[in-house]
């Protein structure tokens, strides 16, 4: 996975699992490392805040209506920077709010005191562009659970290994592990995604991405140069391009090279949520170009 310029390292910081509002959660020093790690499936803002800061109860307010409108697009953080004072000095916060992004397990910096709610929606849609830009694809899962409900620590550890190999670019192994994990439950959809985007950064790693798009735009383009284009659209944010790219291919095609590029549309299908509105309308476009 590429590295994300001007990124600082998170991965020595504290151990334990989280629990939270609806796509919002509070954090903790003890805390912390878990939502470092589930940066590698999907990104997390972190808004570091404390009581004595009046611009914080603003800021957290316009942060948890767009973590919860986006749908788990983006998981918010809140930390009380006047009960960690580890954290205060390992990031150097000298003033809040601030908001930060972190991305594969590292920091990146957004904004430092309040900002408009219009404004703070721009600095995050390009966060989320970084993201898919290193193959961060996932959404996040919903923090509401009952009040009487038990931590999911034992259902979070059975993504360890797999998540463990994605952050080593290990894709080959994270996939396995996932479909370990789909033998054992065929209707896991996390490990479902996380399968087919282990597969798609496992195909794109190697891929020269100026080389494929151009062969891919300048000439009668072959099974394996639509493949590949599509392939790196997914994995950079270009989702309903590579899904169009793929359909447009299969309506002009047919017996065994319609066949591949049916399998690959529908296994980057599962790079996403299933109910994405881009999922569903390529679906519909996938019907109508192969009858």
């Amino acid at each position: 996975m590429a590295q994300i310029s001007g990124a600082v390292d998170l991965s020595q910081l504290a151990h334990a699992p989280v629990a939270g509002g609806v796509y919002v959660t509070e954090v903790t020093e003890a805390t912390f490392e878990a939502i470092v790690r589930k940066s590698i499936q999907y990104p997390i803002v972190v808004e570091f805040y404390s009581a004595q800061a009046p611009e914080s109860a603003q800021m957290g307010q316009v942060l948890s209506g767009l973590a919860n409108a986006a749908g788990g697009s983006w998981l918010l953080a809140r930390m009380n920077v006047d009960a960690a004072p580890q954290i205060v000095q390992a990031l150097q916060i000298r003033a809040v709010p601030m908001v930060v992004g972190v991305l594969n397990g590292q920091l990146v910096p957004l904004w430092q005191g309040s900002m408009a709610q219009e404004d703070a929606a721009k600095v995050i849609a390009e966060l989320l562009k970084m993201a898919a830009g290193n193959g961060i694809l996932g959404k996040a899962e919903s923090q509401a659970a009952p009040a009487d409900a038990e931590p999911e620590e034992a259902e979070d550890s059975r993504y360890a290994a797999a998540y463990d190999a994605m952050a080593r670019e290990d894709y080959l192994g994270a996939k396995a592990e996932f479909e370990t994990l789909l033998a054992q439950d065929p209707a896991d959809t996390l490990a479902k995604i996380g399968k087919a985007q282990a597969g798609l950064l496992s195909r794109v790693a190697s891929l020269d991405p100026a080389q494929v798009m151009a062969h891919v735009n300048h000439h009668d383009a072959q099974a394996d140069e639509i493949l590949d284009a599509a392939d790196l659209e997914v994995a950079t944010g270009q989702v309903e391009q590579g899904f169009a790219r793929l359909t447009t291919a299969i309506a002009g095609s047919s017996g065994e090279e319609r066949e591949r590029l049916r399998l690959r549309v529908l296994e980057l299908f599962d790079t996403q949520d299933p109910s994405d509105k881009i999922v569903l309308t390529a679906r519909r476009n996938l019907a109508t170009a192969l009858f």
